[in-house]
């Protein structure tokens, strides 16, 4: 079985990264630390310590010197769920989950995921099915459908539905052929001169700034990464665009958080500018949505010569489902995980796995790439563009194998991964589990309210 520190050399060379730099970083733990048939735990840990390793070597590459990076694998997996160990006031978050979301029998004996936390998509869903918002209705009106079938309309209106497949089933699928080989792919968009990284501060990251577009988890975490090293993060989002509270406070930490209207032509321009002023443009909304707002990656690269477009999506931009609405949930009862971890159980019924480890892995890569970029931008020069969907980190995560009585794991007590917490006034949240010797990662402020910071650098 292939280690952590080989899964985590693999990802380092996709990013171009100096492979002498791995000697630096060290991978401690055994596996499995959280119940799955899947490596969901060497997932975290590599993935978490390329993101790190990365941070490390752009500190070195500014004049800082080496450094060492260390991740503890049950604090890897602590970390990928940790939206699960948020609490405020030592109470803990109430349910990320709409009443009516989750996994429903149809009537050909298939199984459907429904992904309702946004109002929007719970309204569309309940329109499509003719019923009302209760959890019974739903399921009575679902067999009344085929598992894919329903899938296929809910596509068609914008919804957010998944059919349960097996690995095979999904292999067998169109969109199966259009995933990328690998998690992460790094492109040259543009011409620009070389982008000299800033001298040497206390930390990482220090003097970079990125423009954070996203929202729920994997960008969100990708963000909060690049924080963590010191970034100037700088959320935006738009009135009225639906977020889940919860969330903001667990990915928020280090970022500021404006707000700015691009359905306006004021919008827009603030923009623009900002774009003009950033190192790094994150975004994870649906494929076409900011391009119909003129920020195309190539259009932001013109904006910004030189600039990182790291870019998030469900399944990719490509294929029969490219740009199709999803999120991590979706993507593992699509793909066959949901099916796979059932099986291993002796279950049924759909088995999610342990955390939403396509949203965490995503986000991580997409922070390691970003760095990654960086770099290279400063060596070659360029505008760059970073590419990571759930449906590809799908796929490198089956690639890495399988537990045999990996679900014997215990779960794991709020008491076992206290060690792991951090208390910053009311909210007991996380910490970062990559440790880097010389400059440790933070986050320089809780999560800020949405919309509390002036648009402007």
């Amino acid at each position: 079985m292939t280690t952590p520190h080989a899964i985590a050399a693999d990802l380092w060379g996709l990013g171009g990264m100096p492979a002498d730099a791995l000697g630096q970083l060290s991978l401690r733990g055994e596996e499995p630390a959280l119940p799955s048939s899947f490596r969901v735990d060497a997932a975290a840990q590599a993935s978490i310590g390329v993101a790190g390793l990365a941070a490390a070597e752009i500190h070195r590459a500014r004049g800082g010197g080496a450094q060492g990076v260390s991740v503890d694998m049950r604090h890897a997996a602590t970390e990928f769920r940790s939206e699960h160990w948020l609490s405020v006031a030592d109470t803990p978050v109430r349910s990320l989950w709409d009443p009516i979301a989750g996994t429903y029998c149809t009537g050909d004996g298939g199984w459907v995921r429904l992904h309702t936390n946004f109002p929007h998509h719970r309204d569309g869903i309940l329109a499509l099915l003719g019923c009302g918002a209760d959890k019974a209705e739903v399921a009575r009106a679902l067999l009344d459908w085929q598992a894919e079938a329903f899938e296929t309309a809910a596509t068609a209106r914008g919804m957010c539905v998944a059919a349960m497949r097996s690995f095979a089933q999904w292999d067998g699928h169109p969109h199966a052929a259009s995933v990328a080989e690998v998690p992460l792919l790094i492109t040259r968009i543009g011409d620009a001169p070389p982008t000299p990284l800033p001298p040497a501060g206390a930390r990482p990251l220090s003097g970079l700034r990125v423009l954070d577009l996203t929202r729920v988890i994997a960008g969100p975490v990708a963000g909060r990464t690049l924080a963590a090293h010191g970034a100037d993060v700088l959320h935006i989002t738009g009135p009225g665009v639906p977020n889940l509270p919860g969330l903001i406070v667990d990915t928020g930490r280090g970022k500021r958080a404006a707000e700015v209207d691009l359905r306006t032509p004021e919008g827009v321009a603030c923009l623009r500018q900002l774009v003009s002023g950033a190192d790094v443009f994150l975004q994870s909304y649906r494929q076409g949505a900011l391009a119909a707002r003129g920020f195309a990656p190539d259009e932001v690269a013109a904006l910004r010569p030189g600039i990182v477009v790291a870019d998030l999506s469900a399944y990719g931009a490509q294929g029969p489902w490219g740009g199709k609405r999803g999120f991590d949930s979706l993507v593992q009862t699509a793909t066959g995980f949901n099916h796979a971890e059932a099986a291993a159980a002796g279950s049924n019924g759909p088995k999610p796995l342990p955390c939403q480890a396509l949203d965490h892995a995503s986000g991580y890569l997409l922070a390691f790439g970003t760095q990654a970029a960086l770099l290279r931008r400063a060596r070659e020069g360029g505008s760059w563009k970073v590419t990571v969907s759930l449906v590809a980190t799908a796929r490198w995560l089956r690639g890495l194998g399988r537990l045999p009585g990996g679900l014997a794991a215990p779960e794991p007590t709020r008491e076992d991964v206290a060690d792991f917490l951090e208390v910053t006034g009311a909210v007991t949240a996380a910490r970062h589990a990559a440790l880097l010797a010389e400059t440790p990662a933070f986050w320089s402020a809780p999560a800020a309210l949405l919309g509390s910071s002036a648009p402007v650098w």
